[in-house]
């Protein structure tokens, strides 16, 4: 006979994903940090057993929840993260603000299925010997503030780059959405790619998001969408850890977005990113003309005006 407490229920299972269990990542104490004074206090921070507490207690908290064992079956039980759906709850809330009256939820997978947007990973990861060439090879760490940073110090040659891209050509557009799925802090923060930065070779650790022709809106209201809070907080839960690396694997799948109602809709809401990468690309065209009638820097800003000088020295100091 097998002992039950009293918090016991059969076919449920009892989650906490409370941020802190009372140890920092060094094994020692976590203590509690006064926000106004910046001073470590005395007092353990260990929200877990706050979740413990309110169990015996017969309670729940805003960090936990009971899990139906048979109908969570196809579901990660042993990751608890994942069952915290205060991100969903909070889209969902912001769904219903006046403004979003003509918006529906749809998850990206279901756009995806539609064939309404398209969704691929990158094209590999050329070992760090092969790393010479003209080609810019861009890793997750090169995804920052918006834009993709091109590395002139971490290039492959083109039948590296065509060995990965299966092909001639990378398979990109102009104004592609990129973000890292795996190895980063900053997944489900997007990149836009600019016009002439196409030809490159990306890590498999990034995806790649573009609307496809039959969708009524542009990859500017796609930026627009999935740099909302509601939005970009429901990658919190479905970033979980392979070893010592983040990975989202085909959970980006899960993340609900605005879906506009027509074309007009989504051109006129997602107006100020538009304005703005078409007036960043603007002048990035204007200042690449100028450094190419120049021709006295060195500057890498895509992947259009480079071109390999063939009176490359290096001075003998």
């Amino acid at each position: 006979m097998v002992h039950k407490p009293e918090w016991f229920r059969d076919g449920e299972v009892f989650v906490s994903y409370a941020p802190t269990v009372g140890i920092n990542k060094d094994g020692e104490d976590l203590f509690i940090v006064d926000a106004e004074s910046g001073i470590r206090s005395t007092v353990i921070d260990n929200r877990v057993q706050e979740d413990v507490v309110a169990l015996f207690a017969g309670e729940v908290t805003s960090t936990s929840r009971w899990i139906n064992v048979e109908k969570n079956s196809g579901r990660p039980l042993g990751v608890p993260v994942y069952f915290d759906d205060r991100s969903i709850d909070a889209f969902y809330e912001f769904m219903d603000d006046e403004d979003m009256g003509s918006f529906t939820a749809r998850s990206l997978g279901s756009l995806i299925d539609d064939g309404i947007l398209v969704a691929r990973q990158g094209h590999g990861s050329p070992s760090a010997d092969l790393r010479t060439g003209s080609v810019p090879y861009i890793k997750v760490s090169d995804l920052r503030a918006g834009q993709v940073n091109i590395n002139p110090t971490n290039r492959v040659n083109d039948a590296v780059a065509q060995k990965h891209w299966r092909g001639k050509s990378s398979g990109l557009s102009p104004y592609d959405l990129l973000t890292p799925i795996r190895t980063s802090k900053n997944i489900g923060d997007f990149s836009v790619l600019m016009p002439g930065q196409e030809q490159l070779v990306l890590t498999k650790e990034i995806l790649v998001l573009h609307a496809a022709e039959q969708a009524y809106f542009d990859n500017f209201y796609l930026l627009w969408a999935m740099s909302l809070k509601a939005v970009r907080r429901q990658w919190d839960r479905i970033v979980f850890m392979q070893t010592n690396r983040e990975d989202v694997g085909l959970r980006y799948r899960e993340v609900m977005i605005p879906f506009p109602p027509d074309f007009d809709t989504a051109y006129r809401t997602s107006g100020a990113v538009r304005e703005y990468y078409e007036g960043m690309q603007k002048l990035r065209s204007q200042y690449m003309e100028y450094l190419e009638r120049d021709g006295r820097h060195h500057i890498f800003m895509s992947t259009v005006e480079y071109i390999e000088d063939e009176n490359d020295y290096q001075l003998d100091l």
